[in-house]
């Protein structure tokens, strides 16, 4: 599993935000007492949830310690765990009204498992809300992939060395959702974001899809020339815009199933 940085992935907090924020909008559940934020990172997706469900006893998981502490320094009145999400969908436990997800599954493996079990364990009258990228074969994350494979980096990346996330696609979720569920609401939205120039979108992916291949590089050094080469790349697939900002386009999606 490659490293976490909270600091660094909440450089573009209101960027990573939003999608929470119209997941939890689209969920149509009134007053769920219980609910439980998967992949929760430092927080800032429960508190989403506590501003539209006030009422509701939250509780956060994530794989990362830092991403933990840096919730429970910000966030101490709720319950936050470090834990896998797959095992925690495995085990017997008490049922949900909410289990949310904002971009965290993607890493986690065998979907055709875990979004069943992970709707097992919701409660009548619950949903189980979750947000992944949908943006596998953007720009950004081929110039990654050939990066690594160029004749300058490949001898650091034997296969299997990058542990890189997958999503499939929508119709797939629908799939192994809807036998079990009441309704199954299912969208893909592509967000634009403006960034300040192609190094803040090399800053982004430092705090995600970057990880793992900055994780497999033996030195400070070498992260930071693979850092270097992937901004030329980066700068040549996005261009500036006549004010100096680039636009940024994210793919998003989007499932809500109801018990």
């Amino acid at each position: 599993m490659p490293s976490w940085d909270a600091d660094q992935y909440l450089k573009f907090a209101s960027e990573r935000t939003r999608p929470a924020r119209d997941l939890a909008a689209a969920v149509a559940i009134d007053a769920p007492s219980r609910a439980i934020d998967l992949g929760c990172g430092p927080g800032n997706s429960t508190e989403i949830l506590a501003e539209r469900w006030q009422a509701a006893a939250l509780s956060g998981i994530d794989s990362s310690a830092a991403m933990i502490a840096a919730a429970q320094r910000d966030y101490p009145h709720w319950r936050w765990s470090v834990g896998d999400i797959a095992a925690w969908a495995n085990e017997p436990g008490e049922a949900y009204d909410l289990i949310f997800s904002n971009a965290a599954l993607q890493w986690v493996p065998d979907h055709a498992t875990l979004y069943p079990n992970l709707f097992a364990r919701v409660a009548p009258s619950g949903a189980l809300a979750v947000q992944v990228p949908a943006n596998r074969g953007a720009p950004a994350h081929q110039a990654m992939r050939d990066l690594a494979a160029s004749a300058r980096w490949t001898s650091f990346f034997p296969k299997g060395v990058v542990r890189e996330w997958f999503v499939h696609d929508a119709g797939f979720y629908y799939d192994r959702l809807v036998a079990a569920a009441a309704r199954v609401d299912i969208w893909q939205t592509e967000y634009l974001h403006v960034m300040d120039g192609p190094a803040a979108i090399v800053e982004w992916y430092r705090g995600t899809g970057l990880r793992p291949f900055l994780d497999a590089l033996p030195t400070e050094q070498d992260r930071a020339a693979f850092a270097a080469d992937y901004l030329e790349r980066i700068a040549a697939a996005y261009p500036v815009q006549a004010d100096g900002r680039v636009l940024f386009p994210f793919s998003r999606l989007f499932v809500v199933a109801y018990r």
